[in-house]
Parts: C-alpha cells; sequence; structure tokens
C-alpha cells in the first residue's frame, strides 16, 4: 500500500470533509494527459440536476472496465485510504469536464447525504493563472458560498459528494479549457 500523501489543506463545509493535495502528478504525466484530452472527443451529456437539464455541459466517460487502469485513479487511491480512517471506497465512474467561457455550471451534489460517497477531482491542466478563473466553489446547507479551491495544474481535491458545489467556467480573458477529471467512490463492502 503506498503512503498516504499529506494535505496541502483540509476544509469543513457544514462539517464534511474537503482535502486538498498538490505535487501527487508527475510533470510528464499531466503533460500527457493534458495533450490526451485536447484531442479527446467530448460531448454536451452531462447534467448537474433534472431542474437544470437543458444546461449541459461537455463530457467524456470512461467505460467502466477501464476505470481501474487509469493512472489517476491509482494516483488518488492513497489520499482515498486515508481521507476516512477505517472506510473503504471503491470507484465506480470516472469522467472529465471541459468548460470554457461562457458554460453555465449548476451547484449540484454527487450523492445523497446518506450516501457515505466521495468524489476525487483532478485539474488536468499544464498551466493556470489566478485571473483566469475556474475555481470549484463548495456552498453550506443554505447555498452560501462557504469555500474555493483553485484549479492548480495537477491538483486533487477529494470531498463528501453530499457538499453542494459548482465549478465555475474560466473567465473572458482565459483561453484554455479547464478540464476536471472526477472520480466517483462509493463504501467498498466488507470482504
Amino acid at each position: 500500500m503506498a503512503e498516504a500523501p499529506v494535505a496541502t489543506r483540509r476544509l469543513t463545509v457544514a462539517g464534511r470533509q474537503v482535502a486538498v493535495y498538490d505535487g501527487l502528478v508527475p510533470t510528464a504525466l499531466l503533460h500527457q494527459l493534458t495533450v490526451a484530452l485536447e484531442h479527446a472527443l467530448f460531448s454536451r451529456s452531462e447534467v448537474a440536476t433534472p431542474e437544470t437539464e437543458h444546461h449541459r455541459h461537455w463530457a467524456m466517460n470512461v467505460r467502466p472496465g477501464q476505470v481501474e487502469s487509469l493512472p489517476l485513479r491509482a494516483l488518488a487511491q492513497p489520499a482515498i485510504d486515508s481521507f476516512r480512517a477505517g472506510h473503504r471506497y471503491r470507484c465506480y465512474r470516472a469522467y472529465c469536464n471541459h468548460a470554457s467561457f461562457g458554460d453555465m455550471l449548476h451547484i449540484h451534489t454527487d450523492s445523497q447525504p446518506e450516501a457515505d460517497e466521495l468524489t476525487a477531482l483532478w485539474y488536468v491542466t499544464r498551466e493556470w493563472q489566478p485571473d483566469w478563473g475556474g475555481e470549484t466553489v463548495f456552498f453550506d446547507p443554505q447555498l452560501d458560498a462557504a469555500a474555493v479551491v483553485s484549479p492548480r495544474p495537477g491538483r486533487l481535491v477529494i470531498f463528501d459528494g453530499a457538499i453542494p458545489h459548482a465549478g465555475r467556467p474560466p473567465n473572458r480573458i482565459c483561453y484554455a479549457p479547464r478540464y476536471t477529471f472526477a472520480l466517483k467512490y462509493e463504501p467498498a463492502l466488507a470482504r
């Protein structure tokens, strides 16, 4: 088992955890992934909530049989294993979102509160400037912004899937797409 990485910072939103990790992805791999995503086929198929179904955003789904072989899944696993002591999780879905200036991304949750699911979100880019925007905003139960994570190259943020959140699209001055690679985890059954 790989040694658990140390979080750059930890946040709490309404009693639910968010952990941010930097420096887990080798620069060469981050470059390869960025180039691959620049040539990938995205479809406007992802929806945040049933109420916002008419505002679909760009996504590229990974076939279930390919999830286990993903380098980003392997790199995230030690952090996932240490996120909640004594809990084990299994990755059941992986996909990449693509957002550009002008896209509409809605506040949503990735799971119901009782589901005990986690989301691991990687920011895949070679470069990102603070003025470009693209942050992930986490909201409290009253939908007031409570925490924000900047999309630094190769950054991983792991969070409780029941936290309301939204990715923000890049600002007008940014011509680069905002790629976020999401891994969804559910509790693993005891063996």
